[in-house]
């Protein structure tokens, strides 16, 4: 399938479609009737999942498929009520009010609104303007830009991750997530997660087989604590792919210690073999010398690279 092109609605843009993004059925058809009611009003929709599932992802993919245009909100910077909407700063010698992108998207019909990490502000009244806009009214008064109503046919999605793990969040308030249909995503299962490593990264099936080999013996190791996502799958995939060993790949994408890898490592090792090229027993490295010359040299740049 072509990717199609992105293209852009005044300063808003239409995301490009990823052409290998899988979900679960269900979840295509919750999406299908959630752009059903779009049509009638605006509608809300939360997702919440593990850290790297796809939440983020899931919402381009949305507005992509159904021709939408789409706007990104970080919610952690948001330290007090109307940051979303504008400031005041200093312009010419005099304090004038600018004006920020979210008022012009939640007036652009069947626009796409994404709030990101909406359980992570600064300060927790910061999301108090949010309820209005997210419940039947629809609108919200501020001094600066008088009443401002959303479009019809606009989607807010919000997409937080909620646990103990994630350092920086609360639970989302009970009376906006009152306001929101939800939507629960998890990791793929084994094979359509080796489908798309295969198809986004260019690693060959073996490849795939010792990725995902080695990523459930993280994901189920007890001994350890390590929360191993898709995007960090695909990140072993694209270092794999371009000539790095699994032990490699594993080092540079994985956020962990040194000992716990190590552990991991020796026991990939032993149990499959999978790190017998360029694998070392104490997990030293050899040292080389880093410059220009020796990587022309060897071939690791071209001669136009080394100018």
């Amino acid at each position: 399938m072509k990717a199609v092109a992105a293209q852009t609605i005044d300063d808003l843009m239409i995301p490009r479609e990823d052409p290998y993004y899988y979900i679960a059925e269900e979840t295509m058809n919750i999406l299908e009737k959630v752009h059903r009611i779009s049509k009638r009003h605006p509608v809300n929709v939360l997702v919440a999942g593990r850290q790297g599932c796809g939440k983020s992802s899931l919402v381009r993919q949305y507005a992509a498929v159904y021709r939408k245009p789409m706007a990104t909100f970080q919610v952690g910077i948001l330290s007090e009520p109307g940051q979303l909407f504008g400031e005041y700063a200093l312009e010419g010698g005099e304090t004038k009010y600018k004006q920020f992108l979210f008022p012009q998207a939640i007036r652009t019909p069947n626009c796409v609104i994404h709030l990101e990490e909406i359980n992570r502000p600064e300060h927790p009244k910061a999301l108090n303007m949010l309820f209005s806009l997210l419940s039947d009214d629809r609108q919200v008064w501020m001094d600066e830009l008088g009443v401002l109503n959303v479009a019809e046919g606009v989607v807010f999605f919000a997409t937080l991750n909620e646990g103990e793990e994630f350092i920086g969040t609360e639970l989302l308030d009970a009376a906006l997530r009152d306001r929101f249909y939800i939507l629960l995503m998890d990791y793929l299962p084994n094979e359509v997660e080796r489908e798309v490593l295969i198809k986004k990264t260019g690693v060959d099936e073996e490849q795939a087989d010792q990725i995902i080999d080695a990523i459930n013996g993280l994901r189920s190791n007890p001994e350890i604590s390590i929360e191993v996502s898709t995007r960090t799958t695909l990140m072993v995939g694209e270092m794999a792919a371009v000539g790095a060993t699994l032990r490699e790949a594993i080092i540079t994408s994985l956020q962990t210690s040194k000992e716990t890898l190590e552990s991991l490592l020796l026991t990939l090792h032993m149990e499959k073999g999978y790190m017998e090229k360029g694998y070392r027993e104490k997990g030293e490295s050899e040292y080389v010398l880093f410059v220009r010359d020796v990587l022309l040299k060897h071939g690791l740049v071209s001669s136009v690279q080394a100018l």
